[in-house]
């Protein structure tokens, strides 16, 4: 087969689906081949974005991820399997991409994105995909695709649900327009709380994945302005206008914010000393029930949880249930809370604090790191 358009006779090849659709066409495909996009999270959003966007031939991909491969990344993280446990994440990533695609050039970030480091790497990338699952990251990448004018492709999903958006403040809103303010961080359920549908990640990666490609290849109607919602349980797709906000901080006429911030203490997610967040180690929490301390024990997962696996002692009584069992507890006792990674759990122990529990305390890093690093036959999830 001949040269096309810049593509080899093995790419021309490789990408012949893509080439005989009317929106790609060999100028097209070779377009993407020049292109580059950044994959910030390497999680049920990242994998299949990165597997898709490699498959399609964008030429140079970005992968950020500062996580290794653990036993429960497989069920959504499709690209990893179990000879990938312990490793570095974009190291795995880019050795099964480079067998996917071995024309994608993979450059593998092992780090955190942050303030200091994110217009040095997102400069060198035509799109910019938000695969994180954390507020901060998101208001970050949101703030630094403004200043570099350089489009945000969103996602995110939990449970059953997931949104995609595409943010480019020179054609519409940015991510601060649609959530001015974060939420108060006791209010927000990560996927490791709630749940996710390994399903509906992949569903809304390739969703994703898609957006990206039509930004690269300047065809279609990217989801600039809209919020589209799908959910999983009943099979809908909805989408939601999304205007650019005139008083927005970061892309209005009148911005304020010029350049990136502690996105961290934004949030309301500022470190601070364990004793201020009125937490036990699982370490301590073992000792102190060795001793034979009469610490009330409280679960505040809800059922299903609870029966894959418990702190022996322990009462269940759901964070939503946990206000009307008050008048059960004993003031002079100490309460230790835990969830499942601590997020509930901290919910729970201002709840008690406030209604007069000064002995209430939340268990660090929940029944996981107790699973972790106290009693390791117990099943994790």
């Amino acid at each position: 087969m001949p040269e096309s358009a810049g593509l080899t006779a093995r790419e021309a090849q490789r990408y012949g689906r893509h080439i005989v659709l009317p929106e790609f066409g060999p100028e097209g495909q070779r377009r993407l081949k020049g292109s580059s996009a950044l994959v910030v999270g390497l999680g049920g959003l990242g994998v299949p974005v990165s597997v898709q966007l490699a498959a399609a031939g964008v030429g140079k991909l970005g992968l950020v991820d500062p996580d290794i491969v653990e036993l429960s990344n497989l069920q959504r993280q499709f690209i990893f399997s179990e000879a990938d446990l312990g490793c570095k994440k974009v190291d795995a990533a880019r050795g099964s991409l480079g067998r996917v695609n071995p024309n994608v050039g993979v450059q593998a970030i092992d780090a955190k994105l942050t303030s200091d480091n994110v217009m040095d790497i997102a400069q060198d990338y035509d799109v910019i995909v938000d695969s994180t699952d954390t507020l901060p990251s998101r208001y970050l990448i949101s703030d630094a695709c403004v200043l570099l004018g350089k489009p945000d492709v969103y996602a995110s999903v939990q449970g059953f649900e997931g949104m995609v958006s595409v943010f480019d403040a020179a054609h519409g809103p940015c991510y601060r327009c649609l959530w001015p303010e974060p939420p108060a961080p006791e209010s927000v359920t990560s996927c490791e709380e709630a749940g996710v549908s390994s399903a509906v990640a992949g569903i809304m990666g390739a969703v994703q994945a898609n957006q990206a490609i039509s930004l690269l290849l300047r065809a279609g109607a990217p989801l600039v302005g809209r919020l589209l919602v799908f959910n999983g349980l009943d099979n809908t797709f909805d989408e939601t206008k999304v205007k650019k906000s005139p008083s927005c901080p970061a892309c209005g006429p009148d911005r304020s914010l010029t350049g990136l911030i502690d996105y961290e203490g934004f949030c309301g997610l500022e470190h601070t000393p364990v004793h201020a967040r009125f937490e036990i180690t699982p370490e301590e929490l073992k000792e102190s029930l060795e001793a034979g301390h009469e610490v009330q024990l409280i679960d505040v997962r809800e059922p299903r949880e609870y029966a894959t696996c418990h702190i022996e002692g322990a009462r269940l009584i759901p964070l939503g249930q946990l206000h009307s069992h008050l008048g059960e507890l004993e003031s002079g006792r100490p309460i230790v809370v835990y969830c499942h990674v601590g997020v509930r759990s901290a919910a729970a122990t201002a709840e008690l604090r406030r209604a007069g529990f000064a002995g209430a305390r939340s268990l660090e890093g929940g029944i996981e790191a107790w699973a972790a690093r106290i009693d390791p036959k117990m099943a994790r999830y």
